[in-house]
C-alpha cells in the first residue's frame, strides 16, 4: 500500500518534506481488530509536534495522521461489534489498557499505557490502517468522509476543551486562535448555548473575519481587550504569548482550557509571563487538556450529526501531505485540512 511516512525528527522551516512516500505492506489484523480502507485523513497540528520533535518518545518509523475515516474490508475472528462495508472513524486514541483506575472511571486519555495513533502506531496517511473494534466510531450518514474526517480530533479535542471550559448558556466564550479546532468549537457552542457570547483572538487578519462570518461576537488581535470579561476561554495557539496575554481578560473564578499536547516554547518571545495578582488572584485558573477519551469521540460525532455542524475544509492528495504540513506551520490556515487517500 502507498503511504507518507516520519522517519526522523525534521524542522519544518529548513525541510518542507520531512514525510517519505514508501509502499509497505497492508497490515495484517488480529482477531479483535478490524481493517480499514481509508478514504480520508485529516491533517493536525500534534503531526508538527511529531515532526519537529515535541512529542517523545514517537515511534520512528512512524505512518502520521490520527483524524481517519474509512470502510471495514476485514474483520477479526473475535469481532463482534463491526460489520464488513461500516464507515468508521479513527482518532487520537488507538487504545489503552482498559483497567487503571482511569480507564475503569473514563478517563483512558490519562491512561499511562495510553497508544495514539501515528505517533505510537502507524496512522492514516496511508492506504490502510487497523484498529481494535473498541475504538473505531461509526460515522453518521449525514456526514461525507472529508467532512467526517477534522471531527475525529479538531472536534473532539475541542469537544473535550468545551467541557472542560465549564461554559454555560448565557456566559461569554473566548477562543484564542482560530484554527481547524477552535472553528468547529464555535459551531458547536452555538448550537449548544444559543445565548453564550463568543469572542475571539486571532494574529491573522483572514481569521478574525472568518470568526465573524461564522456568527462571533467580536474577534480581535492577540492583544487586543475585547468589550467584556470573558468566563473561559479555549486556547489552539501552539506558543506560550498568547495564553499569558489573554489571562487578563478572564473574569474572577474563570478559566484558560489549553487545547495542545505541546507548546512551542524555544524562542524567547514565547516565554510565560504571568502575573499572580493580574492573572491568576481570585480563583482564575489553568486547565490543560489531555488527549481524548473514546466517548469525546462518539459524543462529537451525535453531537455535531444533531445539530448538522460540519467543518470547513481543503482537499489535498496523499502525495501533498507535506505541503499541508507546511501551510499548517506557515500559518495558511482555513478551517481544516484533509488528505483524501481513495
Amino acid at each position: 500500500m502507498k503511504s507518507m511516512m516520519l522517519t526522523k525528527i525534521s524542522d519544518l522551516k529548513t525541510n518542507k518534506a520531512p514525510l517519505s512516500p514508501v509502499e509497505i505492506e497492508i497490515p495484517k489484523i488480529n482477531k479483535n481488530e478490524a481493517l480499514i480502507k481509508i478514504s480520508a485523513c485529516a491533517v493536525c497540528h500534534t503531526e508538527l509536534d511529531e515532526i519537529e520533535g515535541r512529542i517523545r518518545p514517537i515511534n520512528l518509523p512512524v505512518i502520521p495522521g490520527h483524524q481517519i475515516v474509512g470502510k471495514v474490508v476485514e474483520t477479526g475472528s473475535e469481532v463482534n461489534r463491526l460489520r464488513i462495508g461500516d464507515r468508521v472513524g479513527i482518532g487520537w486514541i488507538n487504545s489503552a489498557c482498559g483497567k487503571c483506575e482511569y480507564c475503569k472511571s473514563g478517563l483512558e486519555n490519562l491512561c499511562a499505557d495510553f497508544v495514539a495513533t501515528g505517533k505510537d502506531v502507524n496512522g492514516g496517511y496511508a492506504e490502510y490502517t487497523k484498529i481494535n473494534e473498541n475504538y473505531a466510531a461509526i460515522i453518521p450518514e449525514n456526514f461525507t468522509d472529508e467532512e467526517a474526517s477534522p471531527l475525529l480530533c479538531a472536534g473532539a479535542v475541542g469537544y473535550r476543551a468545551l467541557k472542560l471550559s465549564g461554559i454555560k448558556n448565557g456566559m461569554n466564550l473566548g477562543f484564542l486562535g482560530f484554527g481547524a479546532s477552535n472553528h468547529l468549537v464555535l459551531k458547536i457552542a452555538q448550537a449548544v448555548f444559543p445565548n453564550i457570547k463568543l469572542f475571539v483572538f486571532a494574529r491573522s487578519e483572514n481569521e478574525r473575519k472568518h470568526a465573524l462570518r461564522l456568527g462571533a461576537n467580536w474577534s480581535g488581535d492577540i492583544k487586543e481587550i475585547p468589550p467584556e470579561k470573558l468566563h473561559s476561554v479555549i486556547d489552539t495557539t501552539p506558543v506560550w504569548m498568547p495564553a499569558a496575554e489573554v489571562m487578563k481578560n478572564i473574569r474572577p473564578g474563570g478559566r484558560l482550557v489549553i487545547n495542545n499536547i505541546r507548546k512551542e516554547d524555544f524562542d524567547k518571545d514565547y516565554l510565560i509571563n504571568i502575573d499572580y495578582s493580574r492573572d491568576l488572584w481570585m480563583e482564575r485558573e489553568i486547565k490543560s487538556v489531555a488527549n481524548v477519551t473514546f466517548a469525546d469521540i462518539e459524543e462529537v460525532l451525535q453531537t455535531a450529526s444533531k445539530y448538522n455542524i460540519k467543518p470547513e475544509f481543503q482537499l489535498y492528495g496523499l502525495n501533498e501531505a507535506n505541503t499541508a504540513l507546511t501551510e499548517i506551520k506557515n500559518k495558511n490556515i482555513s478551517g481544516a485540512k484533509v488528505l483524501k487517500i481513495s
